[in-house]
Protein backbone atom coordinates (compact mmCIF):
# COMPACT_ATOMS: atom_id res chain seq x y z
CA UNK A 1 0.00 0.00 0.00
CA UNK A 2 1.56 3.53 -1.08
CA UNK A 3 2.07 6.16 1.21
CA UNK A 4 -0.10 8.36 -0.96
CA UNK A 5 -2.62 6.27 -0.55
CA UNK A 6 -2.19 6.49 3.22
CA UNK A 7 -2.20 10.20 3.20
CA UNK A 8 -5.51 10.43 1.47
CA UNK A 9 -7.15 7.77 3.44
CA UNK A 10 -5.69 9.39 6.38
CA UNK A 11 -6.92 13.18 5.35
CA UNK A 12 -10.54 12.00 4.99
CA UNK A 13 -10.76 10.47 8.36
CA UNK A 14 -9.53 13.81 9.69
CA UNK A 15 -12.25 15.76 7.64
CA UNK A 16 -13.94 17.40 10.55
CA UNK A 17 -17.69 16.40 8.58
CA UNK A 18 -16.21 12.80 8.69
CA UNK A 19 -14.80 12.74 12.55
CA UNK A 20 -17.59 14.86 14.20
CA UNK A 21 -20.05 12.47 12.39
CA UNK A 22 -18.26 9.24 13.37
CA UNK A 23 -18.77 10.33 17.29
CA UNK A 24 -22.52 10.81 16.42
CA UNK A 25 -22.36 7.56 15.31
CA UNK A 26 -20.97 6.37 17.97
CA UNK A 27 -24.06 8.12 20.04
CA UNK A 28 -26.65 6.69 17.44
CA UNK A 29 -25.35 3.32 18.90
CA UNK A 30 -25.73 4.39 21.96
CA UNK A 31 -29.51 5.04 21.72
CA UNK A 32 -30.17 2.10 19.76
CA UNK A 33 -28.85 0.22 22.63
CA UNK A 34 -31.00 1.90 25.23
CA UNK A 35 -34.03 0.99 23.53
CA UNK A 36 -32.83 -2.23 23.13
CA UNK A 37 -32.21 -2.53 26.58
CA UNK A 38 -35.53 -1.13 27.38
CA UNK A 39 -37.15 -3.55 25.37
CA UNK A 40 -35.53 -6.35 26.61
CA UNK A 41 -36.36 -5.47 30.19
CA UNK A 42 -39.88 -4.94 29.49
CA UNK A 43 -39.98 -8.76 27.73
CA UNK A 44 -38.72 -10.27 31.01
CA UNK A 45 -41.60 -8.55 32.69
CA UNK A 46 -43.79 -10.10 30.16
CA UNK A 47 -44.91 -6.78 28.68
CA UNK A 48 -43.67 -5.39 25.62
CA UNK A 49 -44.23 -4.38 22.27
CA UNK A 50 -41.55 -4.83 19.21
CA UNK A 51 -38.06 -6.39 18.62
CA UNK A 52 -35.18 -6.37 21.05
CA UNK A 53 -32.68 -5.76 18.21
CA UNK A 54 -31.01 -2.89 15.89
CA UNK A 55 -34.36 -2.77 13.40
CA UNK A 56 -37.27 -2.83 16.49
CA UNK A 57 -35.55 -0.20 17.83
CA UNK A 58 -35.57 2.39 14.64
CA UNK A 59 -38.77 1.09 14.24
CA UNK A 60 -39.42 2.66 18.01
CA UNK A 61 -37.64 5.68 16.78
CA UNK A 62 -39.90 6.37 14.01
CA UNK A 63 -43.46 6.49 16.58
CA UNK A 64 -41.98 9.29 17.98
CA UNK A 65 -42.96 12.83 17.08
CA UNK A 66 -39.51 13.47 15.34
CA UNK A 67 -39.10 10.57 13.85
CA UNK A 68 -38.06 11.13 10.58
CA UNK A 69 -35.69 13.90 11.37
CA UNK A 70 -33.80 11.62 13.54
CA UNK A 71 -33.89 8.69 11.65
CA UNK A 72 -32.07 10.24 8.78
CA UNK A 73 -29.70 11.79 11.37
CA UNK A 74 -28.89 8.27 12.85
CA UNK A 75 -28.82 7.03 8.83
CA UNK A 76 -26.10 10.17 8.29
CA UNK A 77 -23.92 9.45 11.34
CA UNK A 78 -23.91 5.56 10.45
CA UNK A 79 -22.94 5.84 7.15
CA UNK A 80 -19.76 8.56 7.90
CA UNK A 81 -19.07 6.19 11.02
CA UNK A 82 -18.65 3.55 8.24
CA UNK A 83 -16.91 5.83 6.08
CA UNK A 84 -14.57 6.45 9.18
CA UNK A 85 -14.20 2.99 9.61
CA UNK A 86 -13.33 2.20 6.17
CA UNK A 87 -10.23 4.82 6.26
CA UNK A 88 -8.98 3.19 9.15
CA UNK A 89 -8.38 -0.04 6.86
CA UNK A 90 -5.52 2.14 4.94
CA UNK A 91 -3.95 3.31 8.04
CA UNK A 92 -3.38 0.62 10.68
CA UNK A 93 -0.95 -1.88 9.60
CA UNK A 94 -1.58 -4.88 11.45
CA UNK A 95 -3.95 -7.08 9.15
CA UNK A 96 -5.93 -8.12 12.67
CA UNK A 97 -6.97 -4.49 12.99
CA UNK A 98 -8.02 -3.92 9.35
CA UNK A 99 -10.30 -6.52 9.35
CA UNK A 100 -12.00 -5.24 12.33
CA UNK A 101 -12.04 -1.97 11.02
CA UNK A 102 -13.72 -3.65 7.37
CA UNK A 103 -16.19 -5.62 9.68
CA UNK A 104 -17.02 -2.57 11.75
CA UNK A 105 -17.99 -0.56 8.54
CA UNK A 106 -20.20 -3.34 6.94
CA UNK A 107 -22.23 -3.58 10.23
CA UNK A 108 -22.51 0.42 10.28
CA UNK A 109 -22.83 0.64 6.57
CA UNK A 110 -25.72 -1.88 7.26
CA UNK A 111 -27.38 -0.18 10.02
CA UNK A 112 -27.41 3.26 8.23
CA UNK A 113 -29.12 1.25 5.19
CA UNK A 114 -31.25 -0.31 7.74
CA UNK A 115 -32.20 3.14 9.42
CA UNK A 116 -32.98 4.88 5.59
CA UNK A 117 -35.64 1.63 4.92
CA UNK A 118 -37.17 2.24 8.17
CA UNK A 119 -37.06 5.98 7.30
CA UNK A 120 -39.08 5.81 3.64
CA UNK A 121 -41.40 2.56 4.64
CA UNK A 122 -39.97 0.27 2.80
CA UNK A 123 -38.21 -2.15 5.51
CA UNK A 124 -39.53 -5.21 5.96
CA UNK A 125 -39.03 -5.66 9.37
CA UNK A 126 -36.69 -7.30 11.18
CA UNK A 127 -36.47 -10.39 8.66
CA UNK A 128 -37.03 -14.11 9.19
CA UNK A 129 -33.75 -15.42 10.35
CA UNK A 130 -34.88 -19.13 10.76
CA UNK A 131 -36.31 -19.01 7.01
CA UNK A 132 -33.01 -17.65 5.85
CA UNK A 133 -30.96 -20.40 7.84
CA UNK A 134 -33.51 -22.45 5.87
CA UNK A 135 -32.64 -22.06 2.56
CA UNK A 136 -28.88 -21.48 3.32
CA UNK A 137 -29.15 -25.13 5.12
CA UNK A 138 -30.54 -26.78 1.54
CA UNK A 139 -27.23 -26.04 0.01
CA UNK A 140 -24.34 -28.59 0.12
CA UNK A 141 -22.29 -27.75 3.61
CA UNK A 142 -25.02 -24.93 4.15
CA UNK A 143 -25.27 -26.87 7.96
CA UNK A 144 -21.40 -26.28 7.88
CA UNK A 145 -21.61 -22.97 6.79
CA UNK A 146 -24.77 -22.00 9.69
CA UNK A 147 -22.23 -23.57 12.31
CA UNK A 148 -19.17 -21.50 11.26
CA UNK A 149 -21.92 -18.37 11.65
CA UNK A 150 -22.86 -19.10 14.99
CA UNK A 151 -19.40 -20.21 15.82
CA UNK A 152 -17.81 -16.68 14.29
CA UNK A 153 -21.02 -14.65 16.54
CA UNK A 154 -20.04 -17.22 19.73
CA UNK A 155 -16.10 -15.57 19.19
CA UNK A 156 -17.53 -12.02 18.56
CA UNK A 157 -19.23 -12.42 21.85
CA UNK A 158 -16.48 -14.23 23.44
CA UNK A 159 -14.08 -11.65 22.48
CA UNK A 160 -16.59 -8.56 23.79
CA UNK A 161 -16.96 -10.36 27.79
CA UNK A 162 -12.88 -10.73 27.25
CA UNK A 163 -12.91 -6.71 26.19
CA UNK A 164 -14.97 -5.37 29.16
CA UNK A 165 -13.56 -7.58 31.87
CA UNK A 166 -10.06 -6.38 31.31
CA UNK A 167 -11.17 -3.12 30.33
CA UNK A 168 -9.40 -3.41 26.85
CA UNK A 169 -11.69 -1.22 25.67
CA UNK A 170 -10.08 1.94 27.07
CA UNK A 171 -7.52 1.33 24.10
CA UNK A 172 -10.23 2.86 22.07
CA UNK A 173 -10.39 6.56 23.75
CA UNK A 174 -8.19 8.75 23.73
CA UNK A 175 -8.25 9.33 27.35
CA UNK A 176 -9.56 8.34 30.66
CA UNK A 177 -13.25 9.32 31.12
CA UNK A 178 -13.71 8.59 34.64
CA UNK A 179 -14.29 5.71 36.79
CA UNK A 180 -18.48 5.73 36.00
CA UNK A 181 -18.34 5.34 32.43
CA UNK A 182 -15.32 2.89 33.10
CA UNK A 183 -17.76 0.77 35.45
CA UNK A 184 -20.83 1.27 33.14
CA UNK A 185 -18.60 0.26 30.17
CA UNK A 186 -17.35 -2.97 31.44
CA UNK A 187 -20.60 -3.93 32.52
CA UNK A 188 -22.25 -3.25 29.01
CA UNK A 189 -19.54 -5.14 27.15
CA UNK A 190 -20.03 -8.00 29.27
CA UNK A 191 -23.66 -8.24 28.63
CA UNK A 192 -23.37 -7.35 25.52
CA UNK A 193 -21.01 -10.33 24.99
CA UNK A 194 -23.32 -12.85 26.71
CA UNK A 195 -26.27 -11.91 24.47
CA UNK A 196 -24.10 -12.76 21.32
CA UNK A 197 -23.03 -16.28 22.89
CA UNK A 198 -26.38 -17.04 23.39
CA UNK A 199 -27.22 -16.31 19.62
CA UNK A 200 -24.20 -17.92 18.09
CA UNK A 201 -25.24 -20.64 20.15
CA UNK A 202 -28.56 -20.87 18.82
CA UNK A 203 -26.89 -21.14 15.45
CA UNK A 204 -24.95 -23.20 16.53
CA UNK A 205 -28.14 -25.93 18.07
CA UNK A 206 -29.94 -25.05 14.68
CA UNK A 207 -26.67 -26.81 11.86
CA UNK A 208 -26.16 -29.44 14.42
CA UNK A 209 -29.53 -30.76 14.83
CA UNK A 210 -30.79 -28.98 10.83
CA UNK A 211 -33.24 -27.40 12.57
CA UNK A 212 -33.42 -23.70 11.49
CA UNK A 213 -36.67 -22.44 13.62
CA UNK A 214 -33.53 -22.46 16.48
CA UNK A 215 -31.51 -19.81 14.82
CA UNK A 216 -32.55 -17.14 15.98
CA UNK A 217 -31.36 -13.13 15.82
CA UNK A 218 -31.35 -11.33 19.29
CA UNK A 219 -34.59 -10.86 19.63
CA UNK A 220 -35.23 -14.64 19.49
CA UNK A 221 -32.31 -14.99 22.15
CA UNK A 222 -33.60 -13.08 24.24
CA UNK A 223 -37.29 -14.23 24.00
CA UNK A 224 -35.44 -17.60 24.40
CA UNK A 225 -34.44 -16.78 27.75
CA UNK A 226 -38.04 -16.71 29.11
CA UNK A 227 -38.70 -20.16 28.98
CA UNK A 228 -35.46 -21.77 30.84
CA UNK A 229 -35.14 -21.77 34.74
CA UNK A 230 -33.69 -18.51 35.88
CA UNK A 231 -33.29 -17.19 32.32
CA UNK A 232 -35.75 -14.25 33.39
CA UNK A 233 -33.08 -13.53 36.22
CA UNK A 234 -30.69 -13.67 33.37
CA UNK A 235 -32.54 -11.10 31.03
CA UNK A 236 -33.15 -8.42 32.97
CA UNK A 237 -29.69 -8.39 33.78
CA UNK A 238 -28.46 -8.66 29.85
CA UNK A 239 -31.12 -5.54 29.97
CA UNK A 240 -29.24 -3.71 32.28
CA UNK A 241 -25.91 -4.53 30.76
CA UNK A 242 -27.22 -3.20 26.96
CA UNK A 243 -28.84 -0.46 28.94
CA UNK A 244 -25.21 0.59 30.59
CA UNK A 245 -23.85 -0.25 26.91
CA UNK A 246 -25.69 2.48 25.69
CA UNK A 247 -24.74 4.78 28.27
CA UNK A 248 -20.85 3.98 27.87
CA UNK A 249 -21.26 4.76 23.81
CA UNK A 250 -22.51 8.02 25.00
CA UNK A 251 -18.76 8.31 26.49
CA UNK A 252 -17.27 6.71 23.65
CA UNK A 253 -18.60 9.31 21.17
CA UNK A 254 -16.76 11.89 22.99
CA UNK A 255 -13.55 9.91 24.40
CA UNK A 256 -13.07 7.99 21.38
CA UNK A 257 -9.64 8.20 18.70
CA UNK A 258 -11.06 9.34 16.14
Amino acid sequence: MTSSVKDSAAAAGDNPVVENGARLGFAASGLLHLIIGWIALHMSWGDYSGSADQTGALAQLAGTGAGSVLLWAVAASFALLALWQFTETFVVHEWFERLKHVGKGLMYAFLAWTAMTVVTGTSSGSGDTSSMTGTVMSYPYGRVAIAAVGLGIVGVGGYHVYKGWVRKFLEDLREHPGQWVVHIGRFGYVAKGIALVIVGGLFVAAAATADPEKAEGLDGALQSLTTVPYGKALLVVIAVGLLAYGVYSFGRAKYAKV
